[in-house]
């Protein structure tokens, strides 16, 4: 879908904008979130290159907010940029990727947990929970990115606000730099009603409002290693 034009406005000078009215997103944002669908749904395959000026046509937009969004995908590890060759997507994680993947999260956010439990202070607790209830509150993501964007981005952000209230910046900082929510949910959207995940999640937070450290450490090893069965499962279907 071409990105808009954030000039391409229908308001009239003076007028008030009503509250019901949509806030535009800006021009690099846009871009950036239809080619991350483009990638995150296969329309632009793993492995293949990313042209930048037919993304620009396609997006009906310049050149420059392409680059700037294919940037971030680099950063995101969605794209990779190679001399000479220009972007292209990153494959698909193997199934070695995924175990090696939930090995280091196995390693640190366990711990990540446990300390969170001692140390999050009252905002952080409640930014926790929060975004719990926010998980709670979607409807069970299916189908295409599009429809499970705001889960996927709650995932990462629960993962790593537990990992922040550690108060340990390199641990947080390991974290986050995994980017591991963007290439597992780029292997399939999640598929069933009765997906665990939100309830897996609970009983992590629960243990850190509780200052249950132990608890904490071993429910969040715990939806990990459960996770990681959900997805090799992925892989022995196929």
């Amino acid at each position: 879908m071409p990105a808009h034009d954030p000039s391409d406005s229908d308001d009239v000078a003076g007028t008030t904008r009503l509250p019901s009215s949509p806030v535009r997103q800006p021009l690099s944002d846009s871009v950036y979130e239809d080619i991350k669908a483009m990638v995150m749904d296969h329309e632009i395959a793993p492995g293949a290159r990313v042209g930048i000026e037919a993304l620009a046509r396609t997006l009906n937009v310049s050149p420059t907010p392409v680059r700037e969004a294919l940037a971030r995908l680099e950063a995101d590890g969605l794209v990779v940029k190679r001399s000479l060759s220009g972007y292209r997507a990153t494959e698909l994680l193997t199934r070695q990727g995924v175990e090696e993947l939930f090995e280091m999260r196995l390693l640190l956010e366990p711990r990540a947990a446990a300390l969170a439990a001692l140390h999050a202070d009252e905002s952080q607790l409640d930014a926790i929970e929060g975004l719990l209830e926010n998980m709670q509150s979607l409807p069970v993501p299916d189908g295409p990115y599009a429809t499970y964007r705001d889960f996927a981005a709650l995932d990462q952000r629960f993962h790593d606000a537990v990992a922040e209230a550690a108060h340990r910046p390199l641990l947080a900082d390991a974290v986050e730099r995994l980017h591991s929510h963007l290439h597992i949910f780029r292997l399939s959207s999640l598929q069933s009603e009765d997906d665990p995940t939100v309830a897996e999640h609970e009983r992590v937070v629960r243990a850190i409002l509780r200052r249950r450290a132990d608890r904490a450490a071993e429910a969040m090893a715990d939806h990990l290693n459960r996770s990681l069965e959900r997805q090799l499962g992925r892989f022995a279907q196929e």
